[in-house]
């Protein structure tokens, strides 16, 4: 897992990624972080914990999910935020999801693969986009 370093002393982000149903979770966050405004459940990881740890506690915070680490889909310095990203594909154990941190989120939605470019208008980061291709139902 990545660490703050002397060159970015900002911790990651872990991002949970959510297919449930042949869709994919996304939220909008009241505040664009860049150009960015439909993304996964996301935010930094604590000192005390892993990515994947990270982007199980987000998608609960986040979203009311209870959701399960399946494996770290990839590792990225994001090309519009700067961050350090570590994207964790996770399955849903418990729980419908719904807007839990309305200070942060304004919305979410479960999108098919059709209505993705609505959203998010270029394709994720490569390990994520193959990801979301197989686990999408046309």
């Amino acid at each position: 897992m990545s660490q703050p370093t002397p060159d970015n002393p900002q911790p990651p982000i872990a991002a949970a990624v959510i297919v449930d149903g042949g869709k994919l979770l996304l939220v909008r966050r009241r505040v664009k972080e860049g150009s960015l405004s439909w993304q996964f459940p996301a935010g930094e990881v604590e000192s005390s914990e892993t990515a994947r740890a990270a982007a199980v506690r987000e998608a609960f915070e986040e979203t009311g999910l209870t959701v399960t680490d399946v494996k770290v889909l990839g590792e990225r310095v994001h090309p519009a935020t700067g961050r350090t990203m570590i994207y964790v594909a996770c399955d849903i154990v418990s729980g419908d999801a719904y807007v839990k941190d309305d200070e942060e989120l304004v919305e979410l939605t479960w999108t098919q693969r059709g209505q993705l470019t609505e959203y998010v208008p270029y394709p994720f980061f490569e390990p994520v986009q193959q990801y979301v291709d197989e686990s999408l139902t046309p």
